[in-house]
């Protein structure tokens, strides 16, 4: 059994200065991830110890109906309690928030990561989390949630939970770095200096690796990427990592070179890709339940979590086990984020009917675009579907669709 609570904890932002009051999920002091293997069944006990309502949310476990938000599950009002069971069924790097009814709250959410670790052995030699949020303080040092202007606030950045981190390597070490975007709202880059880096999966997802061009990783909020990196560096040679959120480049953590012997004599052989979860090899274009699903503009069936109904009819119904093609649409001059629960997806091509060989559960649809995805609808039962505008002020913004 997992105890979860949802209270006040803090982060420290402002060296010198005292810790910054957020909202946090508390198990266990600090950041640590949650680590467990595929296949295990995850038995949550969640306690509400804020002053408001939480929708517990996970970014990433496909087909568990029973743990859906405001559908399955109604807002944890303070003081209360909840037990609900996840199954594992696949490996991956997931996060989880209650964000969901946090807009304009009174402080604002931080994330947890989960990893749930392969069946099989990965050949790596460290195994880092490097969790990535953003946070906006008054003056007086206090934090604001998003959702509302941020005025006169300063951004600050963390990474977990701290201004800066530190990771030790040896020459020719394999490091299997999973990157997450816990920004509130932001699209960010993620670049390690004068490493190579392979990306191995995307979203939780295995895909077939491909090196991050330019060396930049570039993630939506809530999206995940695994990572391999060898160290190059020599004893304490240091290697920047940095994080551009659409404003500037700036050095959030480092690599540095140990002063002990390199781990092996020359690097490893290029990485086999991570063992799959079995998602499907193929989907059926020509057979697919086609849906063209505006994110913003008018008219428009997207509502704010507070006043989202489970009753209200779905945006689709799709049949289980057939594929259905998303048109995702912006028609607003700001990027919007768009996140699929139940299910991941495929971003196909614009020119054909390929698609790229990964999968995802997030994607930021840039101003005027116009993105098809498509998803086999393999889990009965009534799914969310989040959009939201990179903008601090933005509202989250929610439909559902039922699968059965």
């Amino acid at each position: 059994m997992l105890a979860l609570q949802a209270k006040t904890g803090s982060v420290s932002l402002r060296p010198g200065q005292s810790a910054t009051p957020v909202s946090s999920l508390v198990t266990a002091p600090g950041y640590a991830p949650l680590r467990l293997k595929r296949g295990d069944a995850l038995e949550i006990q969640l306690e509400n110890e804020t002053a408001a309502p939480i929708a517990f949310n996970w970014l990433g476990i496909d087909g568990v109906p029973a743990s859906e938000p405001l559908l399955a599950r109604a807002p944890l009002v303070p003081s209360a309690k909840d037990s609900f069971t996840i199954p594992l069924r696949h490996a991956g790097t997931f996060m989880c928030d209650a964000r969901l009814l946090a807009d304009g709250q009174a402080l604002p959410s931080g994330v947890r990561a989960l990893i749930v670790g392969e069946s099989d052995t990965v050949a790596v030699d460290r195994d880092e989390v490097l969790l990535f949020e953003d946070w906006r303080l008054r003056p007086d040092g206090t934090a604001i949630a998003p959702g509302s202007d941020p005025g006169d606030t300063t951004p600050f950045r963390s990474v977990n939970g701290q201004v800066t981190s530190e990771i030790l390597t040896r020459l020719h070490e394999r490091l299997r770095l999973r990157l997450i975007n816990g920004f509130q709202r932001s699209v960010i880059a993620v670049k390690i200096e004068n490493h190579d880096v392979q990306v191995m999966a995307l979203d939780g997802q295995p895909a077939e690796p491909f090196p991050a061009r330019n060396g930049a990783v570039v993630l939506a909020p809530g999206a995940r990427a695994d990572v391999f990196v060898d160290a190059t560096l020599p004893a304490g040679a240091v290697s920047s990592v940095l994080l551009h959120d659409g404003s500037e480049a700036r050095p959030i953590a480092r690599l540095v070179g140990s002063k002990e012997p390199p781990l092996r004599n020359a690097p490893l052989v290029a990485a086999n890709p991570l063992p799959s979860n079995a998602l499907p090899a193929r989907l059926d274009l020509k057979g697919a339940m086609r849906v063209d699903l505006p994110l913003n503009g008018s008219p428009s069936n997207w509502v704010v979590p507070a006043a989202f109904s489970a009753s209200a009819p779905p945006a689709f119904h799709a049949k289980a086990g057939r594929t259905v093609v998303l048109a995702l649409t912006n028609r607003t001059a700001t990027a919007t984020v768009f996140h699929l629960h139940g299910h991941h997806f495929r971003l196909l091509d614009r020119l054909d009917d390929g698609w790229k060989p990964f999968w995802l559960d997030t994607l930021a649809v840039e101003p005027g675009q116009t993105q098809l995805i498509a998803f086999a609808a393999d889990y009965s039962g009534r799914w969310l579907m989040e959009a939201t505008a990179t903008d601090w002020a933005a509202p989250r913004r929610l439909q559902w669709y039922s699968v059965g």
